[in-house]
């Protein structure tokens, strides 16, 4: 099901400026027995950056009416939410009015082999550059051309994951996940204060690490750092957390701080269920 402003329905107005100019935000929420995952968590951060862009901030009782509607159904799925600033004339100037313009879509959740949260994955370093930008960082905007021509890279099916750079070397990101790693128990993870996606999982981490009285800090690394982990992990809201086994020719066990927090992980979302 889509439902476009409250409608269900399967295309915008081609001048709508999400389309124009990929202005607008979104979400993209893991749906269990019809209730949307961490949806609060989520809804969180789309206000926050809403407000960062300066779109005015969606209905929040509309949106989760529609959002309770689209999932009712769903035992496993993904919820996908796209706000973006409506409809405008050519130029970049913002209408005097902005009429927002909700979508709200429902997919197949993807079918990922068990293995991959028990045994790890796979990944590379990508040659695309995530440029620069703080008042873009960690927002999750529509323009995700870099991540797009990131995943372009490699069709090797043994390869799960892109590991994403920015253009000063420093590791920041997967192409479709936050990424940490482990050395000497403490975890780390890229500060994203010029680029890259804050993702609502990578929040999760945060929060589970304080609760459970982990180390985790926020800095700029390289990729020498990342090879000499002693774990690395990568997650989002639908796959959860992945462990890394290998990136290229590195070998990373599946440590016990990453099975500690995807048994958290599991302990939480069952709580919310």
């Amino acid at each position: 099901m889509i439902l476009i402003n409250g409608v269900e329905a399967d295309h915008i107005a081609v001048n709508d400026r999400g389309f124009q100019y990929g202005d607008g935000l979104f979400e993209t929420i893991e749906v269990l027995d019809g209730q949307p995952i961490f949806l609060e968590q989520h809804l969180s951060r789309l206000g926050a950056d809403c407000l960062r862009l300066k779109i005015p901030n969606p209905d929040i009782k509309l949106l989760t009416d529609e959002i309770a509607n689209v999932c009712k159904p769903a035992q496993k799925a993904v919820l996908k939410i796209i706000i973006t600033r409506g409809t405008g004339g050519r130029g970049y100037r913002q209408p005097e009015t902005i009429q927002l313009t909700r979508v709200i879509s429902l997919h197949p959740h993807p079918e990922y082999p068990q293995t991959h949260v028990e045994q790890g994955i796979n990944a590379r370093f990508c040659t695309t550059r995530l440029g620069l930008n703080p008042a873009l960082a960690g927002i999750k905007h529509l323009n995700r051309l870099e991540q797009i021509m990131a995943r372009a890279e490699w069709d090797d099916p043994t390869i799960q994951e892109g590991i994403m750079l920015d253009i000063n070397n420093q590791v920041i990101e997967g192409t479709m996940s936050n990424l940490f790693y482990v050395k000497d128990n403490s975890m780390y993870t890229a500060s994203l204060h010029f680029a890259g996606v804050s993702g609502v999982m990578r929040g999760i981490i945060k929060q589970l690490s304080t609760k459970h009285n982990l180390t985790l800090i926020e800095h700029d690394f390289k990729k020498d750092e990342l090879l000499n982990a002693d774990e690395v992990f990568v997650c989002n809201s639908i796959i959860g957390i992945w462990p890394v086994k290998q990136i290229e020719n590195a070998n990373f066990a599946v440590g016990k701080l990453t099975k500690q927090l995807q048994a958290y992980l599991m302990q939480m979302k069952r709580q919310v269920q």
